[in-house]
């Protein structure tokens, strides 16, 4: 097992946060910002080649994830803005769009380009949100294309944020085990 591939590229090397936990088999590369006790899990892709991608404090990218961006040719693109608190579940697609803080994006779920996702909002899991749609604060969107099934109950919203803190306290107990399991190699 190796660890990640962090990647310098068009003379831009990512920063990451000393806080965060970047797992094994992860690949992270050119203009990447990632912010204090993130984790990008295993397997994911960030790829920050042709435009920006910035993730906020505390947010985790479950496994098997990908965040893009659209080119930059001229016109600016769109590049991932992923706010703090954002929880992306396993298998995602996240491409150039913009998850403000405390957005949810459900597993197997696609965000296109332009697209907006407002904190407290819940993007179902397989939804695919297509471009430049916005997903209000507080509203549970669902299907291919997605669309409002209803709005969240301050539940349901208490359970988004209980999912961030667990990821914080996982991503300190993948950290601890992969150290120990490294030196012991």
């Amino acid at each position: 097992m190796t660890g990640p591939l962090i990647l310098p590229l068009g003379g831009k090397t990512p920063k990451i946060h000393d806080s965060a936990f970047i797992a094994p088999g992860a690949v992270i590369v050119g203009d990447v910002e990632i912010g204090p006790e993130a984790s990008i899990w295993y397997n994911c892709v960030v790829r920050g080649d042709i435009n920006a991608i910035r993730i906020g404090a505390r947010t985790n990218v479950q496994d098997g994830s990908v965040i893009h961006v659209e080119s930059d040719y001229g016109d600016g693109g769109h590049p991932a803005i992923i706010g703090d608190d954002v929880l992306i579940g396993h298998m995602a697609i996240v491409h150039g769009c913009t998850l403000l803080d405390r957005a949810f994006v459900g597993m197997g779920a696609i965000v296109m380009d332009g697209c907006v996702i407002e904190g407290d909002a819940m993007l179902a899991a397989g939804a695919m949100l297509t471009p430049g749609k916005r997903l209000p604060s507080r509203q549970l969107w669902s299907g291919r294309p997605a669309k409002y099934m209803r709005d969240l109950t301050d539940a349901a919203i208490a359970d988004m944020q209980r999912g961030v803190t667990g990821y914080v306290h996982e991503r300190q107990d993948h950290a601890a085990a992969l150290a120990a399991y490294f030196k012991e190699s």
